[in-house]
């Protein structure tokens, strides 16, 4: 069965307070700190697209390139792929901020020795679900509840990736873990319900 998931904030983390801060301070910019439980950059500081672009430009993509995973995200994929799923790496990374976003996401799941079987990159946040559902994927793995919330519209089993910039609406998705071993065991409740 194939099985979607995100990378960012899914399988890694990303440290956009510090990574951003640190950038901030050393330009001198003025931009303060709005939100640091955000899961994206241009929310994390009253700052536009535009002074992201420039920060990720400038070396910030190493925010992502040098993530670290999660703890237990490599077994886990390695677990479901020994038992025959295919996993689908699922990613909104597009070329403004990536380049190549295939190449950076290839070169850090293998960096970190993190399974797969397919990457799909530039695929918006809202239209995940659709990928999904159009492509045979039954189960979505991701942190972003736009993402799951249309997934679960279209009939795709999501599993909330929880963190702290979804806690609080993470009982609107029916099923999530705050980590890989409770990712894995939703993923495998699901697997079962279908193969039953």
């Amino acid at each position: 069965m194939k099985i979607a998931v995100d990378i960012d904030d899914t399988l890694n983390i990303v440290d956009r307070v510090g990574r951003a801060g640190e950038y901030i301070r050393r330009k001198n910019l003025p931009f303060r700190l709005v939100n640091e439980n955000t899961n994206k950059f241009v929310e994390t500081y009253d700052w536009q697209l535009g002074d992201v672009l420039e920060f990720i430009r400038e070396g910030g993509i190493t925010a992502f390139t040098d993530a670290e995973a999660r703890k237990w995200a490599r077994e886990t994929l390695e677990g479901w792929r020994a038992e025959g799923h295919e996993v689908v790496i699922l990613t909104s990374r597009e070329e403004e901020w990536f380049v190549n976003p295939e190449k950076v996401a290839r070169d850090w799941l293998e960096k970190r020795r993190i399974p797969y079987d397919e990457i799909v990159a530039r695929v918006p946040f809202a239209e995940k679900g659709k990928y999904c559902a159009e492509h045979g994927i039954p189960i979505l793995v991701d942190d972003d509840l736009t993402a799951c919330l249309g997934a679960q519209k279209l009939g795709v089993r999501a599993v909330l990736a929880v963190g702290r910039h979804n806690v609080a609406r993470a009982r609107e998705i029916r099923y999530g873990g705050a980590n890989w071993k409770q990712i894995d065991v939703a993923v495998r409740h699901i697997l079962a319900l279908l193969n039953g």
